[in-house]
């Protein structure tokens, strides 16, 4: 979206299953911080998923019939707006590919595509967002996933929303760009190198100093505070060592009124 397109009045909202199945807090909190910068968010009822799973695992039969469903599902010409890079990379450069030989669906891809916005990139580049904080000072550390750093450059917004808050620290981690192991199915057909990925990952993630990590992507998420939480149990912890949340919470928590 150039500078000189109208600020948008409406907006699709495509959740994602991670967020729908696991972190429907993270969901809500996006939809709450749109609307409260003046954003009507629409959405569809009859969402599912972006059919990346099956496409990165090698089944584009299977991942075509979900993705054509996601197709038609946002009429208006409006803006999508995803909490997570990973799902909107699928989408916005992913679709047209996957249905190359479909020329009516491949269209409807290709219509679709430059109207997919990661969450952070809408609010940076879209509505132009400077969060006025009104939290408390703190230290945190932002983890951007794979999809997101390397297919929608978003790992600068995140930093730029984060950079905005007065009176948040933003620690710098080292393995930055640095897988956290999650990578949807691979954390589940290879176990032990995910393991030892997201262990990697923790300790670099402590090692900043920060008290908490944000993330805009809920599966590194999912990843990242449950190895951090059995490590906990492990060591006999009884609070977490590495809290975290989505990125839509913590913008919400710290610019409530």
């Amino acid at each position: 979206m150039s500078p000189a397109t109208p600020r948008p009045t409406d907006v699709y909202f495509f959740a994602t299953c991670v967020v729908d199945q696991f972190f429907p807090g993270a969901g809500m909190d996006a939809i709450t911080l749109l609307e409260r910068l003046g954003v009507r968010v629409h959405f569809p009822e009859d969402q599912t998923c972006c059919g990346q799973p099956a496409y990165t695992s090698g089944f584009p039969d299977e991942a075509r019939k979900v993705a054509a469903h996601q197709l038609t599902l946002f009429p208006n010409d409006w803006p999508v707006v995803v909490p997570s890079g990973s799902c909107a990379g699928m989408m916005k450069h992913h679709y047209p590919t996957l249905f190359a030989a479909d020329p009516v669906r491949k269209a409807q891809a290709e219509k679709l595509s430059p109207r997919i916005y990661e969450f952070t990139r809408f609010l940076v580049d879209v509505l132009d967002y400077r969060p006025e904080d009104r939290g408390s000072a703190c230290t945190v550390v932002l983890h951007t996933s794979c999809s997101a750093r390397r297919e929608m450059g978003v790992h600068l917004s995140g930093k730029k929303l984060l950079g905005e808050l007065s009176q948040v620290t933003l620690a710098q981690q080292d393995h930055e760009s640095e897988c956290c192991g999650f990578g949807g199915t691979f954390s589940i057909k290879q176990p032990e190198i995910s393991g030892a990925m997201v262990e990697d990952k923790v300790q670099a993630l402590k090692a900043s100093g920060a008290e908490r990590v944000v993330s805009a992507d809920c599966g590194c998420l999912m990843n990242i505070l449950g190895h951090a939480a059995w490590k906990d149990r492990q060591e006999g912890r009884t609070s977490a060592s590495l809290p975290g949340e989505h990125i839509a919470s913590f913008l919400l928590r710290r610019t409530a009124p």
